[in-house]
C-alpha cells in the first residue's frame, strides 16, 4: 500500500491535467480499503459546463459506479485542495472512511477552515480528516494556476 504523500502525488498529477484543459487545478483520487486506486479524477467545470464537476464529486460518482455501491465505506479519498460545502456533503453521504487534503481553503473550505461538515455531531456518518499533505506543492499548484489567469499580478 502506498503512503498518503504518494496518494497525493497521483492527485496532484490529476489537478495538472485540469490545468491544461484550463480548469482550475484540483485533483482527487479514491482509493479502497485495500489500497487501490478506484478512481482517478480532476475539476471538469468549465469543460462539462456543470457547476458541480468539482474532482471529489467526479471521484464518488465513477467511484459508485466501479465499485457497484453508493456506500463507499472502507474508501479513502484524496484531494489536492479541502473540499468545499458541497463536496464535504457528498463524503459524508457517501460514506466514507477518510479524507486527505493538501492545502486548507480559506474561502469554501468546509471539511475544517470555514464548516467542518464531516465532524457535525447531527450527522449519522463521520469520517477520519488528514490535512496538509504536500501542502506546499498543492499551494504552489493553484497560486500559479490563478496568477496566470490574473495576467501574471499577484493579487
Amino acid at each position: 500500500m502506498r503512503s498518503d504523500p504518494e496518494y497525493m502525488q497521483l492527485a496532484l498529477t490529476e489537478a495538472r491535467k485540469a490545468m491544461e484543459q484550463g480548469e482550475v487545478p484540483i485533483g482527487a483520487v479514491l482509493v479502497d480499503d485495500e489500497g487501490g486506486v478506484v478512481v482517478r479524477a480532476h475539476n471538469r467545470r468549465e469543460t462539462d459546463h456543470d457547476a458541480t464537476a468539482h474532482a471529489e464529486i467526479i471521484a464518488i460518482r465513477e467511484g459508485g459506479r466501479r465499485l457497484g455501491r453508493w456506500r463507499l465505506s472502507g474508501c479513502t479519498l484524496y484531494v489536492t485542495l479541502e473540499p468545499c460545502p458541497m463536496c464535504a456533503g457528498a463524503l459524508v453521504m457517501a460514506r466514507l472512511k477518510r479524507v486527505v487534503y493538501g492545502v486548507p481553503d480559506a474561502r469554501a473550505g468546509s471539511v475544517e477552515s470555514i464548516f467542518n461538515i464531516p465532524a457535525h455531531p447531527s450527522l449519522n456518518h463521520h469520517l477520519e480528516v488528514t490535512a496538509g499533505i504536500a501542502e506546499d506543492e498543492c499551494r504552489a499548484l493553484l497560486q500559479t494556476f490563478f496568477r496566470a489567469r490574473r495576467g501574471g499580478s499577484n493579487g
